[in-house]
């Protein structure tokens, strides 16, 4: 049976919402952030090195990264669903937001989570990252004009994938009024019931509560 292990407000609850999507049986393991420095536990460490969430489990296999877990779950269990066929155009926009999640958009929320600790040294290079956000965020709530979902009408695991990153810019305070599109999007994600079952069994997740479904 496929092992999650599972943090509280993390990356890892996009793998219970695949699951919950896919309809597949699983085991949780569940983990909590210590109150006062919000880092995972040390337990986490004797699954994997680096002691981050989400670490799947499937018989011998140990993997971490919530990408790569999405990727390897549709690749194994998918039977084509949740992604677009191959050599369409859904399919190419699908890889585009895949990659754009982590690669672009957290990469610039977590640097500025970052650079809010760091004092007054810092303002600078922090209002270049907010303006990157706020242009980011555009660039999404102007695709979304294009279809229902992120890589066109159909919903995909690029949603799933994209969900995490736009729950916690909107958690930050990044979602401005012009941002409706982004925020309707979101509450109709919210209200997915695989995405309701994964809240359910996941436990506390403090990024869904922006949004109003």
């Amino acid at each position: 049976m496929i092992v999650i292990h599972h943090l509280n407000n993390s990356r890892s609850h996009r793998i219970l919402w695949l699951l919950e999507e896919l309809g597949i049986e699983y085991r949780l393991e569940k983990y909590s952030r210590d109150p006062k420095t919000n880092l995972a536990p040390p337990e986490l460490r004797a699954i994997h090195p680096l002691g981050k969430s989400p670490v799947m489990q499937d018989g011998e296999l140990i993997l971490p990264e919530s990408g790569a877990i999405i990727e390897y779950l549709l690749e194994r269990y998918g039977e084509g669903r949740l992604a677009p066929q191959p050599g369409t155009p859904e399919r190419v926009r699908y890889l585009y937001w895949m990659h754009f999640s982590e690669g672009t958009l957290m990469l610039h929320l977590v640097s500025r989570l970052y650079l809010t600790r760091v004092g007054e040294a810092a303002k600078a290079m922090q209002g270049r990252v907010e303006v990157m956000i706020g242009n980011e965020l555009d660039l999404i709530e102007h695709e979304l004009g294009r279809s229902s979902h992120i890589a066109g009408e159909e919903f995909s695991a690029a949603d799933i994938q994209m969900g995490f990153a736009l729950e916690f810019a909107v958690f930050a305070g990044f979602a401005s009024d012009k941002h409706t599109k982004l925020r309707e999007y979101l509450g109709r994600m919210q209200a997915r019931p695989a995405y309701r079952r994964a809240i359910e069994t996941g436990g506390t997740y403090a990024f869904n509560s922006t949004v109003t479904t």
